[in-house]
């Protein structure tokens, strides 16, 4: 199929449009002569009819580019680059090899295991409640005697060896 013989787009129309609407200012056309243009270029349906608008201007170019060549596929790149990130991926497994994928020691900002400082306050505030009486610390201690159950459950099914 010829290049020409294409169907053209609104954008393409609109470029044209500009275009004739340049030529105009600088007076290379008359108000007529763009009215009539303008709605050729409107009327247009493929590249041959958009480019005859603008044929007799100076500097016109087609509307509407030839489409560029597609390069041709190079096998031998391609393959080369293949084995180029095979190397890189094996090299990166080897470098990782003695490394655990999970950092089981779970330290704190501290650098030391466990909760962290409020749990020595949590355990007191506890016993205070229970030896006193008061039902909100025994609520408290209750809600965190069952998280530590249930993370150390977890711990022990999810980081098995």
């Amino acid at each position: 199929m010829d290049h020409n013989d294409l169907r053209i787009g609104d954008a393409e129309r609109e470029q044209t449009m500009a275009a004739l609407r340049e030529h105009f200012a600088q007076g290379r056309l008359t108000h007529e002569e763009l009215d009539e243009r303008l709605d050729r270029a409107l009327a247009s349906k493929t590249v041959r009819d958009l480019s005859q608008v603008t044929a007799d201007l100076p500097g016109s170019s087609p509307a509407y580019a030839p489409p560029q060549q597609v390069p041709q596929f190079d096998r031998d790149a391609w393959r080369e680059a293949m084995r180029a990130h095979r190397h890189q991926m094996q090299a990166m497994r080897h470098s990782q090899a003695g490394r655990p994928w999970h950092d089981h020691s779970r330290r704190n900002r501290h650098g030391h295991r466990g909760p962290g400082p409020f749990l020595p306050f949590l355990i007191v505030f506890g016993v205070l409640g229970m030896v006193f009486g008061i039902g909100f610390f025994k609520i408290l201690l209750a809600v965190f005697l069952v998280a530590t159950v249930a993370n150390l459950v977890h711990r022990r099914f999810h980081y098995r060896g």
